[in-house]
């Protein structure tokens, strides 16, 4: 009996160290666009061709990291190569929404300040619970629900 207990326990532990490591929210591994317009290129070298130009803050997940290159996909899940020191850690999310509300405050009932569009660009300044703070290019401030957004 005591040894069926400490199979159990040890399954347990597993399977939730297991889930833990396969989480994509706590494995993500994020950048930005460092530069102000960057190639994404089909290939880790600059004689690949390229498939995008970037602008600075556009987040990405690293896929991959291959000498000074890293596979990055973005929020609609295409995928290309960008120089590693074209990058930075300064976070950023992406309206994956058609329309979202920017509001004064972290929830539904707070008062809209203004309106951001789908692929628009935010720069985090901050989160609570499932909203994040963010700030649009021409410096309007806001908190938008983090279920419209892409980044981090």
């Amino acid at each position: 009996m005591v040894l069926k207990r400490a199979a159990i326990r040890f399954f347990s532990i597993a399977c939730f160290c297991m889930a833990l490591i396969q989480s994509p929210a706590l494995a993500r591994d994020m950048v930005s666009i460092k530069g102000s317009i960057v190639n994404m290129r089909s290939g880790p070298s600059t004689r690949s061709d390229v498939m995008w130009e970037l602008k600075r803050g556009y987040p990405l997940q690293v896929l991959k990291r291959k000498g000074s290159w890293l596979q990055v996909q973005d929020f609609e899940n295409d995928k290309g190569w960008v120089a590693k020191s074209l990058t930075n850690r300064k976070p950023h999310y992406i309206v994956k929404a058609s329309v979202a509300n920017m509001r004064s405050g972290p929830g539904t009932g707070y008062r809209i300040v203004g309106k951001s569009e789908r692929y628009d660009l935010l720069r985090t300044r901050g989160a609570k619970s499932d909203w994040v703070q963010v700030e649009r290019s021409d410096g309007v401030k806001g908190w938008v629900a983090k279920r419209l957004l892409w980044g981090w």
